[in-house]
Formats: C-alpha cells, sequence, structure tokens
C-alpha cells in the first residue's frame, strides 16, 4: 500500500520529484522496467522515470533489505545497456525511521566493482522541502519534525489550496495512507477530509487491491479444496480464464 501510493505520486507529479531529486522541474516519463530486460523482485517499490537526457531511478522502501545495493548495480548496468549515453540518477528512500545501519548503506562493492547510490532517510529531511510542492506534501509528515501532528495539519492547509480537484484529492489520500506511519488515524481523519479522499484514484487502486487480494485468497482456497474451476468460476462470479489464471501464478 505505502510503495503504491509512493509510485502514484512519482508517476503522477514527476515534476516536483524533478524538482527535488534533479534540481530542475522538468518533466519526466514512466520507463517501463521491461525495456531494459529487468524483472524486478516487488515493482511497486521500483519507479523509473526518464526524460531526453537521463533516466531517474527510485526506490522507495518502508524498512533496509539486504539485495537492495546490489539491485541498484544491476538496474544501472541494464540502464547502460540500452541507453548508453544517458546518465542515471539512483535514489534510495527510506519512509519509516529505523535504527538499523543498513539504511546508511549506498554502495555496492564486489572484488574490483565499485558501485554507489544515493540514499535519502525521510526522518532526517526538513518538513519544508515537501511542503514546497504539491507532490510531495504526502512525505512531511514522515520528516524531520518535532511535531508529526502539526505537520499534518500544515498539510491539510497545503492540500485545501490546491486547485484541481482531482489533484486535491488524490495528494490528500496520499497523506492518510504515509502519515499512518506515524499518526494514529484518529488524528489523520480529525485533520483530512474523508470525503475528499474517497474521491481519489489512490483510494480507489487500493480498495481495488484489497478485493483482488481478497478474491485471490478465496479462489486459492477453493482450489486446495478440489473444486471444479467452472464451480470456483460461477460461485465467484469470475471467468474460467481468471481462475485459471490465478491457478497458474500459484504453480509456478
Amino acid at each position: 500500500m505505502f510503495d503504491n501510493t509512493c509510485r502514484f505520486l512519482a508517476e503522477h507529479f514527476s515534476a516536483d520529484f524533478a524538482s527535488w531529486l534533479l534540481g530542475e522541474a522538468i518533466e519526466l516519463t514512466e520507463l517501463k522496467p521491461s525495456k531494459l530486460s529487468l524483472n524486478p523482485i516487488r515493482t511497486d517499490a521500483l519507479i523509473l522515470l526518464q526524460s531526453k537526457d537521463s533516466i531517474l531511478h527510485i526506490e522507495f522502501q518502508l524498512q533496509p533489505k539486504d539485495e537492495i545495493p546490489f539491485r541498484m548495480l544491476d538496474y544501472r548496468t541494464r540502464g547502460h545497456r540500452k541507453y548508453p549515453d544517458k546518465p542515471m540518477r539512483q535514489v534510495v528512500i527510506y519512509l519509516q525511521e529505523t535504527d538499523s545501519d543498513k539504511v546508511h548503506v549506498n554502495h555496492f562493492s564486489l572484488e574490483r566493482t565499485h558501485h554507489e547510490f544515493e540514499v535519502i532517510r525521510l526522518w532526517e529531511q526538513p518538513e519544508e522541502v515537501f511542503l514546497r510542492y504539491p507532490g510531495l506534501i504526502p512525505f512531511a509528515a514522515l520528516s524531520n519534525t518535532e511535531d508529526p501532528e502539526a505537520t499534518l495539519r500544515q498539510v491539510a492547509q497545503r492540500v485545501e489550496q490546491i486547485p484541481d480537484p482531482e489533484a486535491q484529492s488524490n495528494i490528500s489520500a496520499a497523506s492518510a495512507i504515509l502519515a499512518a506511519l506515524r499518526l494514529d488515524n484518529d488524528i489523520i481523519f480529525s485533520l483530512l477530509r474523508r470525503d475528499i479522499m474517497q474521491e481519489s484514484t489512490v483510494y480507489q487502486a487500493i480498495l481495488a487491491e484489497g478485493d483482488a487480494r481478497r478474491q485471490r485468497k478465496t479462489v486459492v482456497r477453493l482450489l486446495r479444496r478440489g473444486l471444479a474451476l467452472d464451480a470456483i468460476a460461477e460461485d465467484l462470479d469470475l471467468s474460467i480464464e481468471e481462475v485459471k489464471k490465478i491457478q497458474l501464478s500459484e504453480s509456478l
């Protein structure tokens, strides 16, 4: 849920991310991992954006993982193979504060190979950075603030000032989702309007994702009980092809 929210923000407010990470408000378009012949372990944690002259690779993570440094090297070499003339800026963004030393690792070394990337720990970043750009507002409550509730109150005020209704609802929903990493729901919903959130693409996507996961679990449970595919499809109002697809994915 958190990774998908970050991915949505990076895709739909790429100019704001470019202003923050690249220092210039350039429009970026999504670069599909498949174009780099890449099958990432967690596609929802990864976002690749490109302009005519460069590539921005962002990894959003709740907690550090041992495989991240090598993955950054892997993505970089694949990017160079496909676009040898394009520099790539690589950033791992950690969302939730932790004492782990792994969030300070910014390189991968193997024998004579050494590769470096950038690491951003949101809890060390000033809140002003995120309140400056609409697409970054949802990260403010996770920033270096002594009073996250007061910061979320500022977030709510900034959200109210966004003129575009669709952008306003999406940023409001994303702000609520990410703030849940640090604040109780009662506080969040007392400051951010639930009615605006429920109209957002982010909110609807989360609901759809939850429904799909529940449906998948039900199909798997019925398959394990030995029910026929057509019976499962009829019971859950699915097509035979949809049931077969879930069955296949479970067998891989």
